[in-house]
């Protein structure tokens, strides 16, 4: 999160000021996907936390449904959300271990920006890595 925005509360639901950067070379479903997972790792979004409908969320972030459903899918396959049908989609609880590899992983994206590592390139090494172990 920027420092810019304000963390969702009941006040200012997600997702708050947070909008994706259209200018991005990362693509938009996976900034949400990245947004949600670090709100979820900070306790921004707790668990529980009922989402905004595929729609909602679309409309609001001026974005097609299909890309707020595809984050929400790699979301629920990763086990950070559980989608209920029509009772929506809320967060998930997160065990230390993810957050310890949360933490990991934001420490080898700031690595990889630092070294003027594209997103591609960080994901072509970090691939690279996990076939190796």
């Amino acid at each position: 999160m920027s420092p810019t925005e304000t963390p969702a509360t009941s006040a200012t639901p997600f997702p708050g000021s947070w909008r994706p950067n259209p200018g991005s070379t990362v693509p938009l479903f996976e900034q949400l996907r990245l947004n949600i997972i670090e709100r979820a790792d900070n306790g921004t979004l707790a668990p529980g936390t009922k989402l905004p409908a595929v729609r909602n969320l679309a409309g609001e972030l001026g974005v097609a449904p299909h890309t707020v459903a595809r984050a929400y899918k790699e979301l629920e396959a990763a086990g950070v959300v559980l989608t209920r049908g029509r009772n929506g989609t809320v967060v998930c609880a997160r065990d230390e271990a993810w957050s310890s590899l949360s933490a990991a992983a934001a420490d080898f994206a700031a690595a990889a920006k630092a070294q003027g590592a594209s997103f591609a390139e960080a994901v072509q090494l970090l691939a690279a890595a996990y076939d190796r172990e």
